[in-house]
């Protein structure tokens, strides 16, 4: 007899099941009783949680079902977020947000595509997965309002650091149009007051207000960057949340600062829990992707899937960690199989160090244990 890890769901009664794919002016709403029963589907305005109440009452009485059948639904994670999802939990409603690019889809170059194939498929896969296929596709971590309002400053700094790099671009490709290049220093305005065209000619004069408003506008991302900094060096400093006190303990060990605690902490380590160090190089997107078919063997690098910051962060701290961290064990084997090998093996080998060291994180933040030669002051 074959067993499998997790019980088969099995409902006593029958159960109404609901797809969402969710637009910005509509919602394509799909319903069905089973996988054998032709859906119901039907579109609704965006976000008119009174019209969906009204659809699933209307689908109850299409359906011949009692007013008190318990719905089951789904949605694709988007920019909806996860405000829909506590809704619906809140009205009773067992609701699971799926990860979209785990979702199967036809293979050929050209395919049909249209909201009503995509709630099909969606209630086919969520009739699946509700019956113990678990491979079906894989369901998002809801985080809890809380942990995810903890993520809002790491993630104003990123987006506010790409502004300001954003900016200082446009400004160096205005003046490359005129053969003209200035560094972006305190002195800035006074060289654009002065400068000349490549070509000797006199500056245009309604390009120089151009760069002038972009510098203004700089200007401001910068103040709102430092200000940003100090709020974060104040709240790892004395915030008493468990994102502050593990950003805290991360910033003990050798090599990690409070950019990097902060952002491990409010996105990993302070707001997840994990089962094994494979799911935290899972959810960092270190973890490497193999590809093995009869006779064919490459390697499709790292899956890169998760946060990008957090895989850039981790990467730039293991070239430091070879400085700070020369006991590490991680460190030496590094040293042994990378460091006499040329640039692109070192690139390689640096990145398994960023995964093996995630993991060593991990396991000093949740289980107490400091790995073998990692220095914590």
């Amino acid at each position: 007899m074959v067993t499998t890890t997790r019980p088969v769901e099995c409902n006593a009664g029958p159960t109404l099941w609901l797809a969402f794919d969710l637009g910005s002016t509509k919602w394509t709403l799909g319903f069905t009783t089973g996988a054998a029963q032709r859906p119901r589907v039907r579109t609704m305005p965006a976000g008119d949680l009174g019209a969906l109440e009204r659809e699933i009452a209307i689908a109850r009485v299409r359906f011949g079902l009692p007013s008190d059948t318990p719905v089951r639904s789904c949605y694709e994670a988007g920019r909806d977020a996860f405000w829909l999802h506590r809704w619906l939990v809140a009205h009773g409603i067992d609701n699971v947000v799926v990860d979209s690019s785990s979702i199967e889809v036809n293979r050929r170059a050209r395919h049909a595509k249209t909201d009503r194939m995509d709630v099909r498929k969606l209630l086919h896969l969520l009739v699946r997965w509700a019956g113990g296929e678990r491979r079906a596709w894989s369901v998002v971590h809801i985080p809890t309002p809380d942990d995810e309002d903890e993520r809002q400053l790491t993630r104003e700094i990123e987006s506010v650091g790409i502004d300001r790099t954003r900016v200082r671009n446009r400004i160096h490709g205005l003046l490359a149009t005129q053969g003209v290049h200035l560094e972006l220093d305190p002195h800035f305005e006074e060289r654009l007051a002065a400068v000349h065209t490549g070509d000797g000619r006199p500056f245009p004069p309604a390009l120089r207000a151009r760069i002038r408003h972009e510098w203004a506008y700089l200007a401001t991302i910068e103040a709102r960057i430092t200000a940003l900094a100090a709020q974060r060096a104040a709240y790892v400093a004395t915030g008493q949340t468990r994102v502050a006190q593990v950003a805290r303990q991360l910033m003990q060990v050798r090599g990690i600062g409070p950019t990097s605690a902060l952002l491990f902490s409010a996105e990993l380590f302070g707001t997840r829990t994990f089962q094994n160090g494979r799911q935290v190089s899972a959810l960092t997107g270190l973890a490497p992707v193999p590809y093995r078919s009869d006779q064919r063997v490459a390697d499709h690098g790292i899956s890169k899937a998760g946060r990008g910051a957090l895989r850039r962060v981790a990467v730039e701290i293991s070239w430091g960690w070879r400085r700070w961290q020369p006991a590490s064990p991680v460190t030496q084997w590094f040293e042994r199989r990378f460091a006499a090998a040329g640039k692109r093996a070192r690139r390689v080998g640096i990145v398994a160090v960023a995964r093996k060291m995630i993991v060593a994180l991990w396991q000093y933040v949740h289980h107490g244990v400091v790995p073998d030669g990692m220095i914590v002051q």
